[in-house]
């Protein structure tokens, strides 16, 4: 059902005075849906990154990705144990509501709650202490030097605003969850969502009375996104002016928008990892012809999974040459700490061998193959379905029938972050946040604890003490040379392991009409306040 939903009555003649007769309009395509306007309710590159035009964190990040101060001016360590930030003054949120600690407070509560899938923003261990209005402290029960290299998609929301319209609960993705903060708005941010009507259209207009307003590059006064599910439809919105911009761009159509009259590529390295997960965990894959046992507990058919598929002949003829084979879950440092350096590799992938991959299907006793279901977006990811229906390809050749189960983003995610994980097989791309190692070796390695949120995003349910104990060295660990060895030793126990079947980094690829100046981020969020329009 599509939801119509307009922005709140008291903000009305905020957005009238933010519409100026002679506004500049950025009209902009994506390929996936904007689901929800809870900041909390799904942690997903896309989303996050419309969103933090409408809600601001306590740090953001510039063009660059250098972290920069929001509606924090400034932090600092006071004790080993205790951060202290201090808040922004005068700052208001959409409605007027004036912003302070108590909705830090209720924001650091709000994220960490049932329902959020932004938990791992903030440890469930860490208190957040109000020391006055504009002075907030984390005290943690470690040392935690990167403890905020990730609120940039952090949302700080307006306690009296939630309270007040029953949005205290973030709305879980996964049960269909729906209020008020589904479906309204209330930031901080340089853009007020006036209309959203789920897969179909949300509009935008500046905030007049944002806090950086002095300091702002863009001259936009309304945004307009439109899901384009389709890739013809939407590079030929982009090729008739229809729209400013899409995302992203097929690479086999890159050419056609190079050579428009007015249109041209934007295509730069992006630091999203492309990887294919498998259920470890149950005793029985849930899609599967094997019964009684699952085969995936046995390194050899992952080994073998991994060896059977040529990530260089999806580079060639999938990616048209826009992606990078990986040998980590992680892009190359300095993008991400604790990857690899491409000049001095310190990993390798497993090579490509069809024959070893049926060797090792046989040892493990599946000498005539099996079936498996396998989950895959089909609006997320650059290609996605292409690169999945070439895995199934590729497996068919080591004897292994893949019944693929290709959806829209919306019913992917519902799908395989269900409590109860419903995939055997998948399709998935992470960026960490934090764009360090931790991130990654927390969220997608570590061994799932509800109360913690470890292993929050490991579907499969890899799970190895042994590189528990490192990450959470890693997380306390003060000493950059001593941090990095942690890394690199969880890294050789996850690829030992063949935890996760790493496939590519992919190429940000937007196409941009000449009448706007954009900034393309290597994190492939789309910020407004980095756009020109002519």
């Amino acid at each position: 059902m599509r939801l119509k939903t307009f922005v709140a009555a008291g903000a009305l003649a905020a957005v009238a005075a933010a519409m100026p007769a002679q506004g500049k309009e950025l009209k902009f395509a994506f390929q996936g849906s904007l689901s929800s306007l809870d900041p909390y309710a799904l942690n997903e590159t896309f989303t996050l990154g419309f969103l933090g035009n409408v809600y601001e964190g306590l740090v953001r990040r510039g063009a660059d990705l250098a972290i920069e101060p929001a509606l924090a001016t400034k932090w600092e360590v006071v004790e080993p144990t205790r951060w202290r930030f201090h808040l922004r003054k005068g700052v208001k949120f959409h409605n007027g509501n004036a912003f302070n600690a108590d909705d830090v407070v209720f924001s650091a509560n709000r994220v960490r709650a049932d329902g959020s899938d932004l938990k791992t923003r903030i440890a469930a261990d860490v208190k957040v202490e109000k020391v006055d209005d504009y002075t907030v402290d984390f005290v943690t029960t470690k040392p935690n030097p990167i403890i905020f290299v990730e609120w940039a998609t952090w949302s700080i929301m307006d306690k009296e605003w939630a309270e007040a319209n029953n949005a205290v609960a973030p709305q879980s993705v996964t049960a269909g969850d729906a209020n008020f903060a589904t479906r309204n708005t209330n930031g901080t941010g340089p853009f007020m969502v006036t209309a959203h009507e789920a897969d179909v259209k949300t509009t935008a207009v500046v905030n007049p009375n944002w806090w950086d307003n002095g300091a702002k590059e863009h001259n936009v006064s309304k945004v307009t996104f439109t899901p384009i599910g389709s890739d013809a439809t939407r590079v030929a919105a982009l090729l008739s002016g229809q729209v400013d911009m899409a995302y992203p761009v097929p690479t086999q159509d890159h050419p056609r928008v190079n050579d428009n009259g007015g249109t041209a590529m934007l295509v730069g390295p992006e630091l999203r990892t492309i990887f294919l997960g498998m259920d470890q965990h149950r005793d029985e894959l849930l899609y599967s012809n094997i019964k009684g046992k699952n085969p995936f507990k046995d390194k050899r058919v992952r080994e073998a999974f991994y060896r059977a598929i040529n990530v260089d002949a999806i580079k060639k003829v999938v990616m048209r040459g826009l992606s990078t084979p990986s040998a980590l879950m992680v892009a190359p440092a300095p993008g991400i700490n604790g990857g690899d350096t491409p000049s001095n590799p310190a990993f390798s992938r497993l090579g490509y061998d069809v024959n070893k991959s049926k060797q090792l299907l046989a040892d493990a006793g599946y000498g005539d193959g099996f079936e498996v279901g396998m989950d895959c977006p089909n609006n997320r990811y650059v290609n996605d379905e292409a690169i999945c229906t070439a895995v199934v390809s590729m497996l068919a050749k080591v004897g292994v029938k893949v019944n693929l189960n290709a959806q829209p983003k919306a019913k992917y995610f519902a799908k395989v972050l269900a409590p109860k994980l419903d995939t055997s097989f998948y399709l998935l791309g992470w960026t960490p946040g934090s764009f360090d190692s931790w991130n990654v070796l927390s969220n997608l390695h570590g061994c799932y604890n509800k109360d913690t949120g470890n292993g929050k995003f490991n579907l499969g349910r890899y799970c190895n003490p042994e590189v528990d104990a490192l990450t959470d060295k890693v997380l306390t660990e003060t000493d950059a040379g001593k941090r990095g060895g942690m890394i690199k030793e969880a890294w050789t126990k996850t690829l030992g392991d063949i935890a996760y079947i790493p496939l590519h980094q992919q190429a940000v690829a937007w196409g941009v009409s000449d009448k706007v100046v954009v900034k393309q981020r290597a994190d492939n969020q789309f910020a407004w306040r980095h756009v020109t329009v002519k």
